[in-house]
């Protein structure tokens, strides 16, 4: 059997998990087989050293063809998070001005405000 099949394998399932649709419910099991998918194939790639077969070139250049894919798929899914967490810290500095709206108010007109509770 080839030395580049297992890393080949890992590598379609990888593609094929970061394929399928990726809500907010299922975002963290997602991430946590991607983590296992990558740290497995690392694995894998650790122990691979050459010289290859002309099989195993072309499988070569066939994993490169993939990473790439996965790779923009997996600069996507980050994205996506970076943006949700943006709109969670967004969303929590709303509500804090909403429960109290004179929190940052410090006027020097005159008018003497108590900042204590």
């Amino acid at each position: 059997m080839n030395r580049l099949q297992p890393i080949l394998d890992a590598t379609i399932e990888l593609k094929e998990l970061l394929q399928q649709e990726i809500t907010p419910q299922n975002r963290e099991e997602v991430v946590q087989q991607v983590n296992q998918l990558l740290d497995a194939r690392e694995e894998l790639m650790e122990v691979l050293l050459p010289p290859f077969t002309e099989e195993e070139q072309k499988l070569g250049r066939m994993l490169t063809d993939l990473n790439a894919s996965i790779s923009t798929s997996l600069h996507k899914l980050f994205a996506e998070l970076k943006e949700e967490m943006k709109q969670v810290k967004k969303q929590k500095q709303s509500n804090r001005k909403y429960t109290n709206p004179y929190q940052n108010v410090r006027t020097m007109d005159g008018m003497y405000l108590d900042s204590k509770k």
